[in-house]
């Protein structure tokens, strides 16, 4: 099987892709929300650059924020679980939230903002592949707001077999797809917004902009790996110091950190 270069969790062609094609974007945030797509009257990417000086920061986000119909949607896909998503999805909610009131305004008229996170790892002890949370009151459930509200889409849950009638899993499906195949398959179905959805990675995949782009994000993704690796390597030095003081064997050193006998012998 062909493995794709690049897949629509990469951050940098998603970003790319969704904003460069908002027809796209507005009808994946309606399978997304599950709302008919006629329904969207307002709808405002609020955050489209993407500034050449941010990409090569490791702490640079390349969500989706949007205004539909008046609430704030954020649009999030992440590979890797650090430990620590659903606080970071607060965190962002919270973010989201507290800057759309304006001075002067009562907060009865912060809108309703919601996170949508496309993920590429199991989240919850379900079978589910879909979550939705708001605040609930424990014993009663019942709701405090509907301001506050989080989407989970967990990839790995996804059935192998996709039914062309169903938007939602043929948009997840293609997130999911790492390999050429996967994305053929997808795009026999003849569905055409499937269809054009493919066509237009193809597209920005092709380009030099989008090559530049990722450049730089591979490189901060490098770096960012190497002063984690230098760092620990610090870590491990200084805790092989305090064990030698103390008589270790080194054997036993070795086994307390990631250095090796020779690293060691030089300490």
């Amino acid at each position: 099987m062909r493995k794709l270069e690049y897949t629509f969790k990469t951050d940098t062609l998603f970003k790319m892709l969704f904003v460069q094609y908002p027809e796209l974007l507005k009808k994946l945030v309606a399978d997304l929300l599950g709302i008919p797509l006629q329904s969207i009257g307002q709808f405002v990417i609020r955050n489209p650059e993407m500034p050449p000086e941010n990409l090569g920061d490791k702490f640079c986000r390349l969500d989706i924020n949007m205004t539909v119909n008046g609430q704030r949607v954020d649009l999030e896909v992440q590979v890797c679980n650090g430990g620590d998503y659903p606080e970071r999805v607060m965190y962002y909610w919270a973010r989201e939230f507290s800057s759309a009131l304006m001075a002067g305004q009562g907060y009865s008229t912060l809108p309703r903002t919601i996170v949508i996170s496309i993920i590429d790892f199991i989240l919850f002890e379900c079978e589910e592949y879909d979550s939705f949370f708001q605040p609930l009151e424990v014993k009663r459930h019942t709701l405090l707001s509907d301001k506050m509200g989080f989407h989970f889409f967990e990839l790995p849950k996804l059935p192998a077999d996709v039914n062309e009638d169903n938007m939602l899993l043929l948009w997840l499906s293609l997130f999911k797809a790492e390999t050429e195949e996967e994305l053929e398959k997808i795009k026999e179905m003849e569905v055409p917004v499937m269809s054009q959805a493919i066509n237009a990675y193809y597209t920005i995949t092709a380009s030099s902009e989008f090559r530049e782009k990722e450049r730089l994000r591979a490189k901060a993704r490098h770096d960012e790996a190497q002063a984690l690796y230098n760092a620990r390597k610090e870590r491990d030095i200084e805790i092989a110091r305090n064990l030698l003081k103390m008589n270790m064997p080194h054997d036993q050193i070795v086994k307390a950190t990631d250095l090796t006998l020779e690293e060691i012998s030089k300490l």
